[in-house]
């Protein structure tokens, strides 16, 4: 019963996946989007002090590193190769 939903899927690896897949998608858009406008953002005040943040595209970038994924930036407007990167993804992401 406890399986049933998302059957014998790592589901921390699917969302790992999830979101590297998404990554992909926003570096693929127009430059003229909503979207990757926002994404490409930078605010104009700085952050106080103290440990900083991590931010959505930090542990993406983490994610590509720990899959010793190395020409991603060149193979993200590949759609084909950054699927077989994405299906990697969920089987491969350590924990």
């Amino acid at each position: 019963m406890k399986n049933r939903l998302i059957g014998n899927k790592n589901i921390i690896n699917y969302f790992k996946a999830q979101r590297i897949a998404s990554f992909g998608h926003v570096h693929r858009m127009p430059e003229n989007s909503t979207a990757k406008k926002v994404y490409e953002w930078s605010p104009a005040l700085t952050r106080s002090l103290g440990r900083p943040k991590n931010r959505w595209e930090d542990d993406v970038k983490s994610d590509i590193t720990n899959m010793k994924i190395t020409n991603w930036r060149d193979s993200i407007r590949n759609r084909p190769k950054w699927k077989e990167f994405v299906e990697k993804a969920k089987t491969s992401l350590k924990l």
